[in-house]
């Protein structure tokens, strides 16, 4: 079967019955769309011989908010590749077709939604009966998703068979024709706040939910600036206005009725404990006591407590050791490291015997031992500090130029160069720093490079370059990747203080005087950290090794196919 970029699936099923047939169906649809998949729900809906195919208003109600939440919680667990949007322009409490054949002024789509990605193919999960209807069933499908939304002029259509069992009785059924679903109060003005970093399922369902709650406003507070200081692995945190840019574009397809306003939370509260029009904050179980002290501090203001309207947390099924049991993004960005995060620069003037990977990250961060790992696994370590000994052994070029710079009273006894009364030469000044350094980096560089050609003659394949100074001194010209090594600050001084003896003061300095680690991971093609146990690390890094050797083997045959 043909796979579709973006597709629509149009979900006809009973409310009732849904749930229980949302897994099978996503199982289906992601054999078909491999990248965006908007969800349409019109329960009820009859694509047959006889049926209406004009889109309705469904009125909301309280079932279609766990609807909501086992959708994206399914498929988060099934099709995580995909980017899955339950749209909401239909519903509303509102009758939609005037008389058979035309559509109302009441119709939820006057004209069709564009959408951010036009949908090359529909596919829905209406039943069919004879298979003799198939072609019928097709047309309507076309027809009807035609007058809802903006679609490719190509549009495909495929009609879902998944193998569900009987989920339900005959009895069943009719309960559930009997049954009304409790109708869902909604409100003027709703608020929820969140980070709200690389959109996951658990964002999906409390933003849908928001949206299907509010009739006018939707207020969005996103976490900036002071409120990410303490996440985990806050370096791999999308840019604020990325966050916001996905943000947007979610929102407007999902409910482009509403007005959306986000705006940067430099505090918990923002404009929550202010707003007067604001009647509802939707939370999570875990966010529910800030919504308790939210409404304590608009009381202070003299405003009116807002609704809490609560929803469930999403279980995380593909968590590991040291992840979160809920859908998280911290967990997301757990399972960035190792990866390629950006994509490589061409480099026809280095050989790809060795690769070369350029590892780098400041003190404390554990880079040496990551470097030891890849040893292990096969790699050969170049270790720029003992090169950076050697360069300034007596008798070496680097040896006369620095004993010329800086004078006789940085030599021991023995003629040696002391680096501690080098070092107090240069320390925090700049002009000095780069006097020693212009001397010194292009020898270290020099003796980078003879590593490097010995390992080729030794028929070794991979060299790590484990450089702290691998960006500031400019060597990524002799690497194909930059690997980061990173850890939370605190984390690096406690660290320093216990390999080195020194007060945290001095470790803290040491760490200044170096790039901050948002700094190096702007420069990163893979980031690695060393946080957990060391067999975290071990695993961490044999992934980041056995994707390197993927990427390896994939530029040796593009380079073998491009010399044909």
């Amino acid at each position: 079967m043909s796979m579709f970029s973006t597709g629509i699936l149009v979900l006809t099923s009973p409310l009732h019955v849904l749930p229980l047939r949302i897994a099978p169906v996503l199982t289906s649809a992601a054999q078909v769309v491999e990248r965006t998949l908007y969800v349409h729900l019109h329960p009820g809906l009859n694509l047959g011989p006889g049926g209406l195919v004009w889109p309705v208003y469904i009125p909301p109600v309280v079932d279609l908010c766990s609807l909501i939440s086992r959708l994206y919680s399914n498929a988060a667990d099934i099709c995580g590749h995909l980017d899955v949007r339950v749209l909401l322009t239909n519903v509303r409490a509102q009758s939609g077709v005037s008389s058979a054949g035309s559509v109302g002024t009441n119709s939820p789509f006057p004209y069709p939604q564009t959408l951010s990605h036009s949908p090359e193919v529909v596919l829905t999960d209406f039943p069919i009966q004879d298979p003799g209807q198939s072609s019928l069933v097709t047309q309507c499908l076309q027809k009807y998703a035609g007058h809802c939304y903006i679609c490719t002029p190509s549009l495909s259509s495929v009609l879902l068979h998944p193998k569900l069992e009987e989920v339900c009785s005959e009895e069943d059924n009719e309960r559930g024709r009997q049954t009304q679903s409790e109708s869902l109060e909604t409100f003027s003005d709703v608020v929820v706040g969140g980070t709200f970093d690389r959109l996951h399922g658990a964002h999906r369902t409390l933003l849908n939910i928001s949206c299907l709650l509010a009739n006018r406003r939707f207020l969005i507070g996103v976490c900036d600036q002071e409120l990410l200081k303490n996440k985990v692995l806050k370096e791999l945190i999308e840019p604020y206005n990325i966050r916001v840019q996905k943000l947007q574009e979610f929102l407007n397809d999902v409910k482009p009725s509403l007005k959306y306003e986000i705006v940067p939370l430099s505090d918990p509260f923002g404009p929550s404990i202010s707003d007067p029009e604001l009647q509802c904050i939707v939370v999570s179980e875990e966010t529910k006591k800030g919504g308790e002290a939210v409404n304590r501090r608009r009381v202070e203001n003299k405003l009116a407590e807002l609704v809490l309207y609560e929803i469930q947390l999403l279980k995380d099924a593909h968590r590991a050791d040291i992840e979160e049991e809920k859908i998280s993004s911290s967990s997301l960005r757990t399972r960035l490291l190792g990866t390629l995060l950006k994509p490589l620069a061409p480099r026809p003037d280095l050989s790809l015997d060795p690769y070369v990977i350029g590892l780098t990250g400041g003190s404390g961060s554990g880079k040496s031992s990551i470097a030891r790992r890849l040893e292990g696994l096969g790699a050969v370590w170049i270790d720029c500090d003992q090169l950076g000994h050697e360069a300034y052994l007596l008798g070496t070029s680097v040896y006369h130029k620095v004993l010329q710079e800086f004078g006789p009273d940085i030599l021991n006894k023995d003629k040696t160069i002391n680096r501690k009364v080098l070092g107090g030469k240069v320390f925090g000044n700049q002009e000095r720093l780069k006097a020693l350094t212009d001397i010194v980096w292009p020898e270290i560089a020099l003796l980078v490079k003879n590593r490097i050609e010995q390992a080729k003659v030794q028929g070794k394949h991979v060299c790590v370059v484990d450089a702290a100074v691998l960006l500031e001194a400019g060597w990524t010209h002799l690497v194909h990747e930059v690997w980061v090594a990173t850890i939370p600050e605190e984390e690096a001084v406690k660290r320093i203080v216990q390999r080195d003896g020194v007060k945290e003061e001095d470790a803290m300095r040491r760490l200044k005087s170096q790039w901050p680690n948002a700094k190096l991971i702007e420069h990163a093609n893979v980031v690695l950290c060393t946080l957990w146990e060391p067999d975290v690390t071990q695993r961490e890094v044999l992934k980041a090794w056995n994707l390197l050797q993927q990427r390896i083997q994939q530029r040796r045959q593009e380079e073998i196919s491009s010399s044909f």
